[in-house]
């Protein structure tokens, strides 16, 4: 009967990135005949396109939902039903399904075997199509009326008032999303970025710009909250990076947000305490008097650039000999390993994944579904809602997740309304 008579279609799908093309293809899948989806711009699955570095990060190996959720710094307790329904082994199955097999990094991060992000998009695009989804593109959805048992009006710029019997809003961080559900009668938690780096002021260690480094542990202080992670760490020309790094900003993204981004930041360096450090110095003084500091570094982890910077923010001599180390710089060499203190004056550009806290309420939707306890027939997948995850994958697991969630739900609402 379609293509977009003057009947009521099945589903409209609001958005043509991840966790819409999981929704309607779902749905469609499950025996919903007309879904279509409605994409602003002129390409669909950008967002996965540009991801990874044109690899795409499809998802994480985190196979228990008990350890995925902890991944979340927002809607943890919200996605462990929705991961006990489908989560990491689910996603990795299906897209094997569809041809296209996902393999493991060391550090648990999904990539497809091609490590091309064009073919995560062909794959999504080409089920799409056979599922029979119709993608609808340069047609931005500015309205959407709720006419209860009647189901939806959709307006859409450069064409005629759709009505649907079910609406799936699925727009990402993009401000046009949120919208749409606040004129539906949602409450909008604020957005705030999430995934960046830090700027320092007056970083004295920018001129080891391109240097990373493992194990390092982590404080943030920010509006009297701490935050803690150890792991890699990447210093930049103006602060540091890195996946550690992206991951504290995660957990801290609010309270950064609201402190305008200033905190203090503790490192340890050296991933040890006092007592060890100190005895391994003190070892020094014997095993390599003779030695000159600056060339004999105790702590392997440590290169030997950025060895010489903290001797030289120390105003230690990195040719002075161990034997000569005085008790007083002894402790200001400790000092600094163990808990340099910076100052956070900023964030640094947005990580790869491109991902902000904030979004629909979650007490407003029933997670069983993905429906709207506000509007019925209406559902939400994906980024819109107030759910965000750390880099590594996580933040697409979740729009693969909520989106065959949602497509289920829906699939079985118009199917059971058919029988009766």
């Amino acid at each position: 009967m379609h293509l977009l008579s003057n009947q009521p279609v099945d589903l409209i799908v609001i958005g043509g990135g991840p966790a819409g093309f999981m929704g309607a293809i779902t749905a469609a899948e499950q025996g919903v005949t007309s879904v279509f989806v409605c994409e602003s711009t002129s390409k669909t699955l950008e967002k996965v396109r540009l991801s990874g570095g044109g690899r795409c990060n499809v998802t994480h190996a985190s196979w228990d939902p008990i350890d995925l959720v902890n991944n979340y710094p927002r809607g943890r307790s919200s996605l462990f039903g929705v991961f006990s329904r489908f989560a990491t082994a689910d996603a990795v199955t299906w897209f094997a399904e569809k041809g296209l097999d996902l393999v493991a990094e060391r550090d648990g991060r999904m990539f497809p075997v091609s490590n091309s992000s064009l073919e995560v998009v062909a794959c999504l695009r080409r089920t799409a199509k056979v599922a029979g989804v119709h993608c609808l593109r340069k047609s931005a959805v500015y309205r959407v009326d709720y006419l209860k048992e009647k189901g939806f009006l959709i307006y859409l710029q450069g064409r005629e008032p759709i009505k649907t019997k079910k609406v799936l809003i699925a727009t990402g961080g993009h401000p046009s999303g949120r919208k749409l559900a606040s004129n539906l009668g949602h409450t909008i938690v604020d957005p705030a970025p999430s995934l960046f780096s830090f700027k320092l002021d007056a970083f004295p260690l920018k001129v080891c710009s391109g240097v990373a480094l493992d194990d390092i542990s982590l404080k943030l202080v920010v509006g009297g909250k701490s935050f803690k992670e150890k792991g890699r760490v990447l210093i930049t020309h103006v602060g540091l990076s890195g996946p550690s790094i992206l991951r504290l900003s995660a957990f801290a993204a609010r309270e950064l947000h609201k402190n305008r981004y200033k905190a203090q930041l503790i490192i340890n360096w050296i991933d040890s305490n006092y007592l060890l450090a100190s005895e391994l110095l003190n070892t020094c003084r014997f095993q390599l008097s003779r030695k000159s500091i600056g060339k004999a570094n105790p702590f392997k982890k440590l290169p030997r650039r950025l060895w010489l910077i903290i001797l030289k923010t120390i105003n230690i001599n990195p040719l002075m000999r161990w034997a000569e180390l005085s008790s007083l710089l002894e402790k200001r060499l400790l000092d600094l390993l163990l808990c340099s203190s910076y100052t956070v004056c900023g964030k640094g550009p947005f990580g790869e994944e491109f991902v902000t806290a904030g979004g629909v309420n979650l007490r407003e939707v029933n997670f069983a579904t993905m429906e709207s306890r506000i509007a019925s027939g209406l559902y939400f997948a994906g980024e819109l809602l107030d759910v965000d995850g750390v880099t590594g994958g996580f933040n697409f697991q979740h729009c693969w997740s909520s989106g065959w969630l949602a497509g289920k739900a829906i699939a079985n609402s118009l199917n059971s309304s058919i029988q009766d």
